[in-house]
């Protein structure tokens, strides 16, 4: 029997999601505790990486049961786990279906804020520059749209086999106080650290320190360019995982963070 697990996690206290070797992982963690609850090891699969500090509002994994259990796996496995990670569903699935390979559509949320927060400084990226060209971002992410191939946003272009991507929607909000800004961003696939790399595009435009000729110019050459900024890790969220059998609506990140908070950059 094959179990997805609808999850989120805060990355800020570990290396990212994949288990690695002297570091502290979202996915081992998760691992450690059922092994611990089973009495027998449980490995799981994720529906995809995710860099350290990064967050995931939602993403999904699954693990093989050979028998279905006569408890509160749920709450027993919330209980158990750290304050930063929370366990939403269990759900049931076929054994053929899988939470990286089956996912159709991902996507990501990057949020800014303009000043200096305390509260905010593991869920947010500040960004103080006193002007900001927003309208340029605006114009930034039209370029951004028109898209395929992000082989100049990628840190190691050569490790993918293809580096096109299908953008099925991109955009910029504004909170209504202007003091916070939200990137938005649904592909098919990401390439490593593209997401970062293209926001610190956008700080590069709006702040006029990069034309929108030389942002375009990138994916004409399909050269990465020399020095470029990327955007620190914990402003980005994984935010919906949707596959062809499956889609859960997300929750809010923030308190206050609806539909009717935002305002999209046109």
């Amino acid at each position: 029997m094959r179990f997805f697990l609808h999850l989120s996690y805060s990355g800020f206290n570990y290396r990212g999601w994949q288990r690695q070797s002297n570091v502290i992982s979202v996915q081992e963690i998760i691992e450690n505790r059922l092994t611990s609850i089973f009495k027998e090891p449980v490995f799981i699969t994720g529906c995809g990486r995710t860099d350290a500090e990064v967050n995931a509002n939602q993403y999904f994994a699954h693990f093989n049961r050979e028998d279905y259990w006569d408890f509160d796996l749920m709450f027993r496995l919330n209980k158990c786990l750290p304050d930063d990670i929370s366990i939403h569903d269990i759900i049931p699935v076929d054994n053929n279906h899988h939470a990286r390979y089956n996912a159709k559509r991902r996507s990501y949320d990057y949020y800014i804020h303009t000043e200096k927060n305390s509260f905010l400084r593991k869920y947010s990226t500040l960004y103080t520059e006193s002007i900001l060209d927003i309208d340029k971002m605006g114009e930034a992410i039209e370029i951004i749209k028109r898209q395929k191939d992000f082989r100049a946003f990628c840190i190691t272009p050569e490790s993918h086999k293809s580096t096109d991507c299908i953008v099925y929607d991109v955009k910029l909000f504004t909170s209504l106080d202007h003091k916070k800004i939200r990137f938005h961003i649904e592909c098919n696939r990401f390439l490593r650290g593209m997401i970062r790399i293209l926001v610190g595009h956008l700080f590069a435009i709006g702040s006029n320190k990069q034309s929108l000729e030389t942002f375009e110019s990138h994916f004409i050459s399909n050269q990465t360019p020399e020095k470029f900024d990327v955007a620190h890790p914990q402003g980005l969220y994984l935010s919906k995982v949707e596959y062809p059998y499956l889609s859960i609506p997300t929750k809010p990140i923030f308190f206050g963070d609806s539909d009717d908070y935002w305002e999209e950059v046109v």
